[in-house]
């Protein structure tokens, strides 16, 4: 018992002596720490960068994707809104038609420059024939010159080898309307230089020649130049449909009885 008391006590006072020489000793040895598993921690480090920047880089990506795709979303619904108002014009405009018609959606463009014309998805297999009236919304589109079974080629009234006779809705001057080849160019023929054709004049289909029905907006004149040498004014027209927009038009089958 005495023993064991005495060895407590050596070892109280042995522990207790070297107490301030370990905690210098700690102080001393913390820099020595650090830089031994400095390599270690840096790998660490560097590890976690990579990985958060990997992580970020992946998910920049995701993001840019979902970006993308609701962008696009959001360009359709565009798309689809702004068709519904034209196919809303489009039967409003019905309304007001003394003949029998039927819807038909624009489904080609010919690639040729000097021909103006467009494929829609109606043919003889719904009643369409060669020499039927189209028009859109806003007015005289063009005329069938080729049916298939299913499909039939239309000319635009602005291709150059379309014409017909028009009259001028403010007075009844009647005139030619021709096209020149450019879709938004119509030229405006045998209009007297002492004819009473202004800037502004509505001109539409007279019915004259069978071909088109009477009533049809054609153009809006924009220009009218007058040679002093020549018999004929120069006039110039807008086209009232919308030949490179419109995606639903219709064709003219029948007057109604």
């Amino acid at each position: 018992m005495v023993v064991a008391s005495v060895l407590l006590m050596l070892a109280d006072w042995r522990f207790g002596a070297l107490a301030p020489a370990r905690v210098a000793f700690a102080d001393v040895a913390v820099p020595f720490y650090w830089v031994t598993t400095l390599p270690g921690r840096l790998f660490g480090w560097a590890q976690e960068v990579f990985v958060s920047r990997d992580t970020l880089i992946e998910e920049n990506r995701v993001l840019r994707a979902e970006a993308l795709v609701l962008r696009a979303s959001t360009q359709r619904l565009a798309s689809l809104a702004a068709e519904n108002v034209r196919l809303r014009e489009l039967l409003n405009s019905t309304a007001l038609l003394d003949e029998r018609v039927l819807v038909a959606e624009i489904i080609g463009v010919s690639p040729d420059m000097s021909s103006q014309t467009v494929v829609i998805d109606k043919g003889s297999a719904h009643g369409l024939a060669q020499g039927q009236a189209v028009i859109d919304a806003y007015g005289l589109f063009g005329q069938i010159i080729e049916v298939s079974r299913f499909s039939s080629r239309v000319l635009l009234v602005t291709d150059s080898m379309h014409a017909l006779p028009a009259q001028v809705v403010r007075n009844g001057a009647r005139v030619i309307v021709e096209g020149e080849g450019r879709i938004d160019v119509l030229d405006v023929n045998h209009v007297a230089s002492t004819m009473d054709v202004r800037p502004g004049d509505l001109l539409v289909s007279s019915g004259l020649g069978q071909r088109f029905p009477g009533g049809y907006p054609v153009g809006v004149v924009e220009s009218v130049t007058n040679d002093p040498g020549k018999p004929f004014a120069v006039v110039v027209a807008r086209p009232s449909a919308q030949l490179d927009r419109s995606r639903h038009v219709l064709v003219v089958t029948e007057a109604e009885a």
